[in-house]
C-alpha cells in the first residue's frame, strides 16, 4: 500500500516492492526494496516521464528529501523522480551486523551479500520499472558516483528500459580490475593531500603532532571503535568532496585540550572523527566496496584486499616513516582496509564476512562491453577532472568505448558537484541531451 506525504513544493509517496533475492531463482527468497516517488506539488498530476536516481554507494541509501532541493528541483521540472533505496539499505530490507547474524555464520552472510552488487540493483530495478510504467514504459536514469556505475550495468542488461541516462562522476573503467583502480588512486590521492596542505599549511603541523600521539596511544572513540593511526589517516576520504578539505581542517583545529594530566585528544575531536569513520549507518559500503570492480573476465582470481596490497607501492602514505623523517603524514581516501573491521564496532561482526568476500573468484562481469559498444541509448556524462573518487582517465576510456556518449569534462566541481552546485549540474547535462550545448 503506497503512501504519501505532502512537504513543501513536492508530494512522495512510498513504494514497496518483492523482489527475488536471486533474480535467477525468481521463486525463492524474496527481499523487500523501498522506493521513494517524488513529484512537484503543482504537477502531482501530470503525466510526467519518469526519473530514477541511482545513488553513490556501495551501500548508500537515496536522499531523503525535504523539498525540492539541489539537483531535485531541476529533475522534478521535468519529470516524476524515483529515489531508490538499493538492496541492503535504508528502508529496503536491511544488510548489517544486526540482521545478517540471523543468516548464520560468515560462509551464509558472503553467500548472502553476493547478490547486493549492481547486476541485482539493476534486476530489481527493472522489475520496478515494469510495475510502475508498465512493460513497454521506459524511465530515464541518473547515477551519481556508483550509481552511474550500476547505469553502465543498467545499459549492458536491459538497455530497452531506458530512455535516456544522466551520469556524474560515474563512468567506471570497464576492464580496470581492483588493482588497476587503486593504482591509479593512490597518486591521486597524494595531490588531493598536496592541496590540503597548500591551502592549509599549518595542518602539516597539526597532523603530525596528532598521529605521533595515535602512534603511541591509540584513542577510544565514543562508540567504542578504535582510532589508530591508520584510522586517522583514513580520514582524507573528506579530500575528494568540494568542502572536505575544510571539514577537515576545521576538525583538527579542536583537537586538543588541556586536561588533568595535560593535553589529550578532545571529545569534540573525537566525535567528529567517529562521525566521519564509523560505518553504523552504511556497513554495505566497507563489505562490499571491493567487489564492484569484481569482473571474471578482469579479475578471475577476486578482489583479495586490492587497496591493502596496492598501498605498498606508495610508500609516501607510511605515515610512521613519514614521522621519522620531516615528510607531511599523508591521508588515503576511498579505500577499504581489512584492519577497519577490527577498528569498527559496526563492522567487527563482519569481519570474515568480509575476508570471504575479498577472497571470492570468479565474480560476474558487470558491464557487456560488446553490448555497450553497440549502445543506442543517449547518455550525458558529467566527467570531473581529477576527480579523486573515479579516475578521470578510466572514464574518458569509457565515454569513447560506449556508444552515443557525450560528456562535460569539468575542473569547478569535485566529485560531489551533483549535489553541491544546486541545479547547475545536472541542468547542463540536460540541455545537453535537448541539444541546447
Amino acid at each position: 500500500m503506497s503512501t504519501a506525504s505532502r512537504l513543501p513544493g513536492i508530494v512522495t509517496t512510498d513504494h514497496v516492492f518483492r523482489v527475488p533475492l536471486d533474480h535467477q531463482r525468481p521463486d525463492g527468497e524474496q527481499i523487500e526494496v523501498y522506493a521513494r516517488e517524488v513529484v512537484a506539488s503543482a504537477r502531482e498530476n501530470d503525466a510526467l516521464p519518469w526519473l530514477l536516481f541511482l545513488q553513490g554507494g556501495p551501500g548508500g541509501k537515496a536522499a531523503r528529501p525535504v523539498g525540492p532541493d539541489s539537483w531535485l528541483a531541476r529533475a522534478l521540472d521535468d519529470h516524476r523522480v524515483l529515489l531508490l533505496d538499493q538492496r541492503g539499505t535504508g528502508r529496503s530490507t536491511p544488510a548489517n551486523r544486526q540482521t545478517l547474524a540471523r543468516r548464520g555464520g560468515p560462509q551464509e552472510q558472503a553467500e548472502y551479500l553476493a547478490h547486493f552488487r549492481a547486476d541485482s540493483i539493476v534486476r530489481d530495478a527493472e522489475l520496478i520499472r515494469r510495475a510502475l510504467l508498465g512493460e513497454q514504459g521506459r524511465w530515464s536514469l541518473l547515477g551519481q558516483s556508483f550509481g552511474g556505475f550500476c547505469t553502465l550495468t543498467y545499459l549492458s542488461l536491459a538497455p530497452e528500459g531506458v530512455r535516456e541516462a544522466y551520469v556524474t562522476g560515474g563512468l567506471a573503467g570497464l576492464s580496470s580490475s581492483a588493482d588497476d583502480v587503486y593504482r591509479a588512486a593512490y597518486p591521486r590521492v597524494a595531490r588531493k593531500n598536496a592541496a590540503h596542505y597548500g591551502r592549509y599549511p599549518q595542518d602539516v603541523e597539526a597532523v603530525r603532532q596528532i598521529a605521533a600521539h595515535l602512534a603511541e596511544q591509540p584513542a577510544t572513540l565514543p562508540d567504542g571503535g578504535l582510532l589508530t593511526l591508520r584510522a586517522f589517516q583514513a580520514l582524507g576520504l573528506l579530500l575528494g568532496s568540494g568542502s572536505g578539505s575544510h571539514q577537515l581542517h576545521y576538525l583538527l583545529e579542536e583537537a586538543w585540550v588541556e586536561g588533568a594530566d595535560g593535553p589529550e585528544l578532545s571529545d569534540t575531536f573525537l566525535a567528529g572523527v567517529q562521525a566521519q569513520l564509523s560505518f553504523a549507518q552504511g556497513p554495505l559500503y566497507a563489505v562490499l566496496h571491493e567487489s564492484i570492480y569484481g569482473q571474471r573476465s578482469v579479475d578471475p582470481a577476486g578482489t583479495a584486499w586490492a587497496a591493502e596490497r596496492v598501498r605498498k607501492e606508495f610508500p609516501e602514505f607510511d605515515a610512521e616513516a613519514a614521522l621519522d623523517s620531516d615528510a607531511p603524514v599523508l591521508f588515503t581516501g576511498e579505500m577499504i582496509y581489512p584492519w577497519m573491521f577490527e577498528t569498527d564496532p559496526a563492522l567487527r561482526p563482519l569481519r570474515e564476512t568480509a575476508n570471504l568476500l575479498a577472497e571470492r573468484a570468479d565474480w560476474p562481469d558487470l558491464y557487456d562491453r560488446e553490448r555497450l559498444a553497440a549502445n543506442d541509448v543517449p547518455v550525458f556524462a558529467a566527467v570531473y577532472h581529477d576527480d579523486m573518487y573515479v579516475d578521470t582517465a578510466d572514464s574518458l576510456d569509457t565515454a569513447h568505448a560506449v556508444g552515443n556518449v557525450r560528456y562535460w569534462v569539468t575542473n569547478e566541481w569535485e566529485h560531489d558537484g551533483l549535489r553541491v552546485s544546486g541545479r547547475v549540474v545536472l541542468d547542463r547535462l540536460m540541455r545537453m541531451g535537448r541539444g541546447e550545448i
